[in-house]
């Protein structure tokens, strides 16, 4: 329902700025947000908010928010209409791609793409219409590992296993902070009440993390470790399950390719060989390995400080290994698989055995990286840019990304992004990257759009389908998203700037109901009609999917009309076993041993007999920060500084830093940063903390409340070569650095 001007009315809304993905109840009073809180009929969150809800109301006020298109002229950014902006991006952008090739144009999606439907569903739209092997997203900043791992081992590459914390009663936590995030590849709302739950159950949560977290904090235990030390870690218990005959994987015996393979393979990494690399003693080691394998109901988790790593890949494998080797994968109160009610490859086509993943289908042009998932590493972006011949990259459309801030070399990515030839940005904000922009093109507010999470259902600790229409009505002047990007379509398939965006929707749509539904195709868009937009293909997928109406085939089935109908959204119930049907490979098995990963265990094996740096990076997460984009909204920004350097109060002393004093972190000459230091003894010796996303101080940006305490940008000092081979993923932890007064 739309608010009127004259009355107060409370609507439902799921949020969308982070992970955890919460319902919440939006009071309005004519077009003014008066007030935010939880919803308590939210079938998922259950009236759970943390800090990032209330900024909604900032985000949608924020008076630095753009709210019209800005064309460069005479160099600098300057209102526009859309006619303008469309006509200038095609005048402009079609001549050079005609000229040099396809792959000419780079694609750079952020985060913000993912907590938007009509981001996500027409971004992979704009990718096919674009054709270039130049993609690049904050996936290679953050999960890829994650995806390659799921999509060896399970044959798709987001049947991402999570834990059933609801049932579990021994979690152990690697590299991630739920208590903060949430959740992370886990959208799991209140983790604090969960994790308590578990405990007054008689549950144990075990957190292994080179910095005591809140949510170590909240554990029952907690052991440090050397920041890139997981695979290790891990290696080593996997080992002790086969030395000490604790491999026991159940049901799944029947269903697995490989065990005997992973045994021999961590033979090189007993407890012994890999304590003191770790930090951690053997037989703390060992004894980890036995508390999971004598569990009834454990699972292991871990997350971006176990991918953004030079063994990303490998640690991410080796989690899923040992709740494959303890029984606890596809298990109650283990780590299981959701079943989304839309979208979920892994719930399309014939169930319990597929293609399985590939990668390498081609390579970047200058260093040769593969390809994985159809994107090259974001840290290649500027290398791309910058060297001349046949390929190179001359004009980029970033899509909710902010890359000079968020990818490590983000000093050479800004000055390559300067030289482009031409660039756009569908963006609501003058950043530190889209100021380059020849045209930006702003969404609209969050509470102006429906939403459906489109990827976290399959995330999800429990099933459930749920919908939030408008909170208010359009701005005068905007364009919703979908349709912005339906414009870049056009033009990139040559239709024009003129062409009818919504005529182009259908014909798409119609493109997709003829593969998905055969010679029932006109049926099935006559059902869909009256809806357009990314409505009509959540519709779509509702009712194709699992729980679904199939179109009438099964009458209690699931449609948008039913789900927006459902105070709270529609509980689909707790996880439940999935394989084999979940599973995609071609053996039809879980892939235990992929050969590229075994493989990789040999450099592995190498870096085990290096020593450990004197100082280590790491990053860290707090509740009221996701990545760059929420710096500036006044909810959030208030309160301590977080752009600050924690350091153990024995480090600071043997270097002769205090608190407040400002230290010089150098990781490669030419690469200093500077950040005032805060003493924490729950910090590691040895390892600093910085957090990823500040630096707002650029000249040409107009984010008022970010420059206010605008912090240091991490990743200028960050090296951009350093990458996971496997996956492409950037190392941001566990980076060697020099720390200086």
């Amino acid at each position: 329902m739309i608010a009127s001007p004259a009355t107060a009315t409370t609507h439902y809304r799921i949020c969308p700025l982070c992970e955890a993905c919460c319902g919440l109840e939006v009071q309005v009073e004519g077009s003014r947000v008066t007030r935010i809180k939880g919803a308590e009929a939210d079938v998922f969150s259950h009236g759970y908010i943390c800090p990032k809800g209330y900024a909604l109301k900032d985000l949608h006020e924020d008076p630095d928010r753009l709210r019209q298109p800005l064309v460069r002229r005479n160099g600098t950014l300057q209102p526009a209409t859309w006619d303008e902006a469309f006509a200038e991006i095609e005048r402009r952008l079609v001549p050079l791609v005609d000229q040099h090739g396809k792959d000419a144009l780079a694609l750079s999606l952020g985060n913000p793409n993912v907590h938007k439907m009509g981001l996500l569903l027409y971004t992979a739209r704009l990718i096919r219409a674009v054709g270039s092997k130049n993609i690049f997203s904050a996936s290679t900043l953050d999960q890829m590992p994650k995806q390659l791992s799921s999509g060896l081992m399970f044959g798709n590459w987001l049947s991402v296993p999570v834990p059933d914390i609801e049932r579990c009663d021994y979690l152990l936590v690697l590299g991630a902070n739920p208590m903060a995030s949430n959740g992370s590849l886990w959208t799991v709302p209140d983790f604090r009440g969960k994790a308590k739950a578990l405990r007054a159950r008689g549950g144990k949560l075990v957190v292994i993390d080179p910095r005591r977290t809140e949510t170590a904090e909240a554990a029952d235990a907690h052991h440090f470790i050397r920041p890139g030390a997981d695979v290790f870690l891990l290696a080593a218990m996997v080992h002790t399950l086969f030395e000490e005959q604790l491999v026991h994987p159940g049901r799944l015996d029947d269903w697995l390719n490989g065990s005997d393979e992973v045994g021999a393979a961590v033979a090189r990494f007993s407890p012994a060989a890999v304590a003191e690399r770790c930090g951690i003693a053997a037989e703390t080691i060992r004894g980890l390995a036995r508390e999971l394998a004598g569990a009834e109901r454990g699972c292991v988790y871990g997350r971006i400080g176990t991918c953004t790593q030079t063994f990303g890949t490998l640690s991410s494998w080796l989690i899923d290994v040992l709740n494959v080797l303890t029984g606890n994968l596809d298990s109650k109160g283990g780590a299981m698989f959701p079943k989304a009610a839309a979208f979920a490859a892994n719930t399309m086509g014939k169930p319990g055995v597929g293609r399985g993943v590939a990668t390498g289908r081609h390579s970047s042009r200058v260093s040769g990286a593969p390809e994985v998932f159809g994107e090259l590493p974001a840290t290649l972006m500027a290398e791309e840019i910058l060297t001349p011949g046949p390929g190179q990259v001359k004009a980029l459309i970033t899509v909710a990304s902010n890359p000079v801030l968020s990818c490590p070399g983000g000093e050479r990515l800004d000055q390559a992004i300067a030289g482009l030839d031409f660039m756009v940005s569908v963006d609501i904000y003058l950043n530190e990257t889209t100021r380059h922009a020849d045209v930006i093109l702003p969404g609209m507010s969050p509470l102006e759009d429906s939403h459906y999470d489109v990827a976290f259902p399959a995330l999800s600790y429990r099933n459930h389908a749920r919908f939030s229409p408008a909170v208010l009505a359009p701005s005068a002047g905007s364009m919703p998203e979908w349709q912005i990007l339906l414009k870049l379509v056009a033009i990139a398939q040559g239709l024009g700037a003129k062409a009818d965006v919504l005529a182009l929707d259908d014909q798409l749509l119609a493109a997709d109901v003829a593969r998905l539904a055969g010679e029932h195709a006109p049926a099935v868009l006559a059902a869909l009609a009256g809806r357009q937009g990314p409505e009509r293909q959540l519709d779509l997928a509702l009712r194709s999917g699992p729980y679904g109406d199939q179109f009438g085939g099964k009458p209690e089935g699931l449609n948008l009309d039913k789900v927006a109908a459902a105070p709270g959204g529609v509980d689909l119930g707790a996880l439940q076993p999935r394989i084999p049907e979940v599973l995609r490979t071609p053996s039809g098995k879980i892939e235990l041993a992929p050969a590229i990963l075994v493989a990789d265990l040999a450099r592995a094996g190498a870096a085990l007999k290096e020593p450990a740096p004197a100082f280590s990076l790491i990053g860290r997460r707090d509740v009221r920060s996701n990545n760059s984009w929420m710096h500036n909204l006044p909810v959030l920004a208030k309160g301590p500084e977080r752009c600050t350097l924690l350091m153990h109060p024995g480090d600071a002393a043997a270097l002769g830093l205090s608190a407040g004093q400002l230290a010089t972190l150098t990781l490669q000459p030419g690469r200093q940063v500077q950040a005032p230091v805060v003493l924490s003894e729950a910090m590691m010796r040895g390892v600093i903390s910085l957090p990823h996303g500040w630096g707002h101080d650029m000249p040409g940006t107009h984010l008022t409340v970010a420059a206010e305490r605008p912090g240091v940008n991490l990743n200028a000092v960050l090296d951009e070569t350093l990458r996971d081979p496997l996956s492409g993923n950037a190392v941001l932890s566990g980076v060697a650095v020099v720390v200086s007064a």
